[in-house]
């Protein structure tokens, strides 16, 4: 049932239930204090109502009887022989109320009688105390009821309203209104989350002025409202994006059979066929990428080999016989690090084929290492390190975050490969990323400077080769 109350309410009865547990403890304890100083007073009371008349015993050598009957009911004087002396009206002609007696060292004993000579069901506190007379011992016996356990009714009535009631009821009014006071902001956050969807994405919660947790839960809010915008604006921008570089394909293959279907006789079927292929690898390659992407995106787990990046430079470079640049090789084999192999030889295709478009005569291609050495000149942890150069034009610097937006193609890229993607330098710095290192664009002489960085694999920082220099054209 508690799993269906709101957090007002669960909160409420808690705080409630607590007041009135510890409420209850406390005039517990009140009302023990309370009978335990009545029980002790009434204990004097009757110690010094015997006391009055073992002293007159002593004093005048008898007692009248009946006693004269003061606040205390019950007195008896018994004699050494254990036969009742004296005692006041309401235990004339009955036997002693009890069979204690103080012993030497103690003139009085006490202790607790129910029935005998008392009411049936009352039970009586019982003093005995000694007194001499004669060279004996006489005893002389005093009880009164013993005090109840709520001492008394109104004492009872008034700790339960002002002890228990009251708290508990003040508790439960403060807590309620300090609950609905907090929650408040918590139920505008609500209500304006139920308003924001995809027309208005740019809307954004109301943060309260306390500096609590509710008002770090509404800033939190907001940000991921902020990634969540950002995120669909990129949809939006991806999804226009793929239809702008799908539809001019299209449009150019369907311009293509149109124009040979309105002049069969001023077209062949090769010509068109050239053309319609040309289309359709170019909306191949915009496939594939989207595929890749899509994989990327969904952060599908790629293998962990170990991998030479010398050897992959070198792999990728025999197949690829057909080259219009010349590409120099400056590898240092041993350089170890662990990926997944097909993902990490697309990120180099990529990369050669921006640096085969754009490169004038030639492009290099760099594999080395950088050592984070301790005192004792020992390799600790390393980077691995590959890097694709071109002698083109090269990208200024603040174009250089750019190229690495999806469908972001410069101007100077669309002029000299108008069939590109604009996705190849996205994916290749996709992959570098869910490999553990980054791909960044570094400054250079001459042309575009493509760096990759990548952490070594293990026991990858010794026992290296020298250089592998190589010129192929």
């Amino acid at each position: 049932m508690l799993s269906r109350w709101s957090v007002k309410t669960g909160f409420v009865f808690f705080a409630s239930v607590v007041a009135a547990l510890l409420c209850t403890l406390c005039a517990a304890v009140s009302m023990v204090a309370a009978h335990y100083l009545a029980s002790e007073y009434l204990a004097d009371e009757v110690t010094a109502a015997g006391d009055r008349v073992a002293s007159q015993l002593e004093t005048r050598g008898h007692v009248q009887d009946p006693l004269p009957q003061a606040r205390i009911r019950y007195i008896q004087v018994v004699s050494s022989r254990g036969r009742v002396v004296a005692a006041t009206k309401a235990l004339r002609g009955r036997p002693p109320m009890a069979g204690i007696t103080a012993g030497n060292a103690r003139r009085s004993a006490t202790s607790v009688v129910c029935g005998t000579v008392f009411p049936r069901r009352e039970c009586h506190i019982v003093i005995a105390q000694l007194a001499y007379l004669g060279g004996q011992r006489w005893t002389v016996y005093s009880a009164a009821p013993v005090v109840p356990a709520m001492v008394d009714p109104r004492l009872a009535g008034v700790v339960l309203g002002s002890v228990v009631l009251l708290p508990t009821a003040a508790v439960t009014c403060l807590s309620r209104r300090v609950v609905a006071r907090t929650l408040r902001p918590v139920s505008v956050i609500r209500s304006e989350l139920d308003e924001i969807n995809a027309t208005c994405p740019g809307r954004r919660v109301p943060i309260p002025p306390s500096h609590d947790e509710i008002h770090d839960l509404a800033e939190s809010i907001n940000h991921t409202l902020g990634r969540l915008q950002t995120a669909l604006e990129q949809q939006c921008r991806f999804a226009s994006d793929v239809s702008h570089d799908l539809r001019s394909p299209i449009t150019a293959m369907r311009a293509e059979v149109e124009d040979a279907l309105m002049a069969p006789q001023l077209t062949s079927v090769n010509v068109v066929g050239s053309a319609v292929l040309c289309g359709l690898d170019r909306l191949q390659a915009i496939v594939s990428d989207l595929l890749t992407i899509t994989q990327l995106d969904a952060a599908v787990p790629g293998l962990h080999d170990r991998i030479d990046l010398a050897e992959l430079v070198t792999a990728e470079m025999r197949s690829r016989p057909h080259r219009t640049k010349t590409i120099e090789c400056r590898l240092r084999g041993g350089v170890l690090v662990t990926g997944d192999r097909l993902r990490l030889a697309r990120l180099l295709v990529n990369l050669l084929d921006n640096a085969e478009r754009h490169a004038d005569t030639t492009i290099t291609i760099r594999v080395f290492r950088l050592l984070d050495t301790e005192g004792d000149r020992r390799p600790a942890s390393g980077v691995a390190v590959l890097e694709v150069l071109d002698d083109g034009a090269g990208i200024a610097p603040d174009e250089r975050e750019l190229v690495f937006q999806r469908f972001a193609r410069l101007d100077a890229s669309r002029s000299k490969d108008p069939g590109g993607t604009g996705l190849g330098l996205p994916i290749a710095r996709q992959i570098a990323e869910m490999s553990g290192g980054t791909l960044t664009i570094q400054d250079s002489p001459r042309g575009a400077r493509f760096v990759l960085r990548l952490p070594l694999a293990p026991s990858a920082t010794g026992g290296h080769t020298g250089d592998i220099t190589a010129l192929t054209t």
